[in-house]
């Protein structure tokens, strides 16, 4: 050090102001304007040992912020209270302190070998203090009065400047902090995968605050524990297993009193749960959903003392969105979850309902039959069915449609075919076996539900047709290219017991074609929300049947497909053709 710098002329007062004005005027920048400060001071004082030391009201301590000549190791773990050594002192008697020979003050705090000399001043605004300058020099009474009143004189502008600075600081801080949060709020409202989510939160949050440990906790089902959902040490995402219940460590607390819980040193809360031994200190901020805790974010640190009140507020601002991003992600999942589940149900149920339909069509000599089924859902209350009776060749074909649509007509569809079957050993004619699955059904009524179907009994070695109808859509039959509309009627199964049904017989010829169908069919709807109808049926019957009855049945589906062509179909759909067969020739 210049020993004789004392001695040395000092820059005239004016001027020196000059310069002391001109920082204060241009810089905003806390940093920069703590380094030019040092700058000027050297200008009256040459010094070694330097630092600005500003106050944290909340613990009443100063931390060194600019320093000149102190180890690193020093500025880190300095915290000096109010009161104590020479700069405690001079913030805590609001005036400059001047040691000449340190050795003699009693309060005096060794933060550098070889000091013999300590000059510090206290930095005022508004009448509180905001900090202290302190220089330190290894010759004793190396400072003057000279010096003390200049630096006094500096100081009083000076604090303007770093109060100006520092609240320039944090409002650019806040500014920056909300801008962040916004973005964060829109990306994470996005993003509907859970684990995907929780890493996005992750890397948000360090956008932030450079934690060094996270960990996103959330309420088990039984609302008892608190389980590790995602957790990075050091930017690698790691494991942790053991649940923690809701009442234990600073998680718990933060769940259980649904505030943040910080601790600046968590050696020193009995609380504290080591899962990182590295920790000093942590932030925990519960999440909270529609008056609810589903969780904890928490954030760990090596550092004492490392959060602070900024780092509390901006987490508990950004913890409200974490939390409807959560819920709303583990509400997809859920739902998701239940929908491939649902799938993979209707899946079972409509190979279920195909095994239920035929999986033959009777070969008969003298006719041809084809059918074919379109759920207008996964599964649905159309049933078709071939009972085959002990007669040579006589065939029971019934077609049937179910109230409603989806699982609940499907089920009912099954029993229906149930009581079709456990009838069939009975051999009843069209009209009979009508009435016995009206009788069935009407001894086990289920509101609401009802089925209309149609039976026509074939017998091949006669060449004769019964049909009984309850309800369905009147069949159509063509004979030489003339179509004409079977005339049967009746009222639906299950509805009413003592309902009575008419049965039409045909004695038929070879090429006589009937065609027997749902209401989804004829009341398939366009873009213009016109029917199909019975009329355009009809049409496709006359002008197919010279053909086979499997491509009678695929081309009125084709024509249907096409006029609905990218409309929902709303009804299940169902057709079936029967078609009279010449004699083979021996």
């Amino acid at each position: 050090m210049n020993t004789t710098a004392r001695k040395s002329t000092l820059p005239s007062t004016d001027s020196f102001m000059l310069e002391v004005a001109d920082v204060v005027n241009t810089t905003l920048d806390l940093d920069t304007l703590l380094r030019r400060v040092a700058e000027l001071v050297r200008r009256i004082i040459d010094y070694e040992i330097f630092a600005i030391l500003l106050l944290n009201d909340k613990t009443q301590e100063l931390r060194i912020r600019f320093s000149v000549g102190h180890p690193p190791e020093v500025v880190e773990k300095t915290r000096i209270k109010v009161g104590e050594g020479v700069t405690g002192l001079a913030a805590e008697r609001r005036e400059p302190m001047l040691v000449n020979d340190v050795s003699t003050e009693e309060e005096y705090i060794s933060a550098v070998q070889g000091v013999r000399s300590e000059l510090a001043i206290p930095l005022i605004v508004k009448n509180r203090v905001i900090g202290v300058i302190d220089i330190e020099a290894p010759v004793q009474g190396y400072f003057t009065e000279e010096h003390k009143r200049l630096l006094t004189v500096v100081a009083s502008r000076i604090a303007i400047a770093i109060e100006n600075a520092r609240l320039y600081t944090r409002v650019s801080r806040q500014a920056k902090t909300l801008q962040v949060l916004n973005e964060i709020s829109r990306e994470l409202s996005s993003i509907l995968h859970v684990d995907e989510l929780l890493k996005k939160i992750a890397e948000s949050i360090n956008r932030l605050i450079d934690y060094q440990m996270f960990s996103i906790l959330l309420v088990d089902d039984s609302g008892t524990k608190l389980q590790h959902r995602f957790s990075l040490r050091f930017s690698d995402r790691i494991h942790i297993k053991p649940d923690i219940p809701l009442t234990d460590g600073l998680v718990g607390a933060a769940a259980t009193h649904r505030q943040p819980v910080l601790a600046p040193d968590v050696h020193k809360d009995s609380r504290y749960i080591e899962f990182n031994p590295e920790t000093n200190s942590e932030l925990a901020v519960p999440l909270i959903h529609q008056g609810k805790v589903i969780g904890v974010l928490d954030i760990e640190h090596t550092k004492r003392g490392y959060f602070t009140d900024d780092h509390v507020r901006t987490l508990t601002t950004l913890a409200a969105q974490i939390a409807i991003a959560i819920a709303n992600a583990t509400l997809y999942e859920t739902i998701a979850l239940q929908e491939k589940r649902l799938e993979q149900d209707m899946a079972l149920a409509r190979e279920l309902q195909f095994r239920l339909l035929p999986q033959t069509l009777p070969n008969l000599t003298n006719a041809e039959v084809a059918a074919k089924f379109s759920p207008a859902r996964a599964i649905g209350g159309d049933l078709y069915d071939f009972l085959r009776y002990s007669g040579e060749g006589v065939v029971s074909i019934c077609i049937g449609d179910v109230s409603g649509k989806g699982a609940p007509a499907a089920l009912y569809a099954g029993l229906v075919s149930g009581i079709m079957r456990s009838h069939a050993a009975e051999e009843p004619g069209a009209a009979e076996m009508l009435s016995c699955i009206n009788l069935s059904l009407s001894e086990r009524p289920i509101e609401g539900q009802f089925v209309s179907i149609i039976c026509a009994l074939w017998n091949d070695s006669a060449r004769t047709l019964q049909i009984s109808n309850s309800g369905l859509p009147r069949p159509i039959f063509a004979r030489k290219g003339k179509v004409e509309v079977v005339q049967s009627i009746g009222l639906p199964l299950g509805l009413f017991t003592t309902a009575e049904y008419d049965e039409m017989q045909f004695d038929c010829e070879p090429g006589d074609v009937f065609v027997f169908f749902s209401d989804g069919i004829s009341d398939a709807r366009n873009a213009d929300d016109d029917n199909f109808g019975r009329t355009r049926i009809e049409k496709i019957v006359a002008a197919n049947c010279r053909s086979s009855a499997q491509e009678i049945v695929d081309a009125i589906f084709a024509a249907v497909n096409k006029f609905s062509a990218g409309q929902i179909t709303f009804d299940d759909q169902t057709v079936v053709a029967l078609k009279v067969k010449s004699p083979r020739k021996k």
